[in-house]
């Protein structure tokens, strides 16, 4: 079996020297820094109330397409002249915005202050009332770090994790609680506070991103991390949180080995791929802690649709939505600039229709986990 990561070692090697040419990390704020930050935009309110004028914000426009720009050793990163939306305490459609926004800040700032940290989930259910939805919250505090030019973390409001980990990786939590994450079974909730684990030991060969719940509970099953031992997989259960993002990157950071995704041959999948590879638009202004542009693509890849002879009931024709997906992401210079990715969208547009990752056990119940993902690594077969 030593032979089944030749091409993995090699694939390694070349990473890390790539990675001594082009190394680039997000320093983190200081908490002093962080309160300096919040108090001066309490005194350019206070400041416009002196001289008898309506307090405003100025937000950054986060989640449009013009705000951001490609940046091939990053991902998506904010532009220096993004497009500002102005939020005025005395206009009737953003005087609430304008209060939450305040309110957030306030909380933040004591927290900050105090050393101490809360959960989003905490800070809502505190005053649900008053925030109407998590998701309110959760915006306006991407709307806080953006304004503040604050990495999340540093704000002390920590999200709850929904992602999964296993595989050969043991850490210590910021508390001291030792994680083990090998067992074979079973898999470790993601940390909800990332930037705090440290004594990471692992002797994984490469990190395998896994787009499913449902596909990460099969490998579990198949004792995938014991059968192509020592490997570590993770999975975001679809759109990844920023906590499984923050792991992902980190452990690149620590080890730097290989990150491999595996997602359905679907708009969707390739998406949420891309999302972890060179990030978003809502948080480009965080690319340098989120990203991975290292990723690569192991499957399910359009091509193997075929090379496989999927069955043909497996497959899903594609709806107007990922008609309308696919066209979205051919239009992306992340796409434009990797000709082996642009290729297989290209094939899947033609076929018009799409598989889903178990549409592998058609061909063999076990297929996936002892015929296609060890070829795969064996050979490398990634893009």
């Amino acid at each position: 079996m030593a032979d089944q990561f030749i091409e993995v070692d090699e694939l390694r090697d070349t990473l890390r020297e790539s990675l001594e040419k082009d190394d680039r990390r997000q320093e983190d704020i200081s908490r002093q820094d962080v309160l300096t930050r919040i108090e001066r935009v309490i005194q350019t309110i206070v400041f416009s109330v002196s001289e008898g004028e309506a307090p405003v914000l100025r937000l950054m426009n986060r989640c449009n397409w013009a705000s951001v720009r490609f940046h091939e050793s990053v991902g998506l990163v904010r532009k220096a002249d993004v497009p500002v939306t102005t939020l005025r305490c005395d206009c009737p459609s953003s005087a609430t915005r304008f209060a939450l926004i305040f309110k957030l800040l306030s909380v933040i700032y004591k927290l900050v202050q105090s050393d101490s940290y809360a959960t989003k989930r905490d800070i809502y259910y505190n005053d649900p009332q008053l925030f109407g939805s998590q998701k309110t919250l959760d915006s306006i505090l991407d709307d806080i770090s953006c304004m503040l030019k604050v990495p999340r973390r540093s704000l002390h409001v920590f999200a709850t994790s929904k992602g999964f980990i296993s595989g050969d990786l043991c850490y210590l939590e910021e508390d001291g609680t030792k994680v083990d994450c090998n067992s074979s079974s079973t898999a470790v909730p993601v940390s909800s506070n990332v930037n705090g684990i440290r004594n990471i030991v692992s002797a994984a060969k490469f990190i395998l991103i896994v787009e499913k719940d449902a596909t990460f509970q099969r490998l579990l099953d198949d004792a995938f991390c014991t059968r192509l031992s020592p490997c570590i997989i993770i999975t975001g259960k679809g759109v990844p949180d920023v906590n499984s993002r923050l792991m992902v990157r980190k452990l690149w950071d620590t080890l730097h080995i290989p990150v491999f995704a595996l997602v359905d041959a679907d708009p969707y999948g390739i998406e949420i791929m891309c999302i972890y590879k060179y990030g978003s638009r809502s948080l480009a202004f965080e690319a340098h802690s989120l990203t991975v542009p290292s990723v690569l693509w192991l499957g399910l890849l359009p091509s193997d649709i075929q090379r496989y002879r999927v069955p043909e009931e497996t497959l899903i024709p594609f709806s107007q939505a990922d008609e309308s997906k696919i066209n979205s992401l051919r239009t992306r210079d992340y796409i434009s600039c990797q000709p082996a990715w642009e290729r297989e969208i290209e094939a899947m547009q033609r076929l018009k229709q799409k598989a889903e990752i178990q549409s592998l056990s058609s061909i063999a119940p076990h297929f996936l986990t002892r015929v296609y993902l060890p070829n795969k690594l064996r050979y490398g077969g990634w893009i």
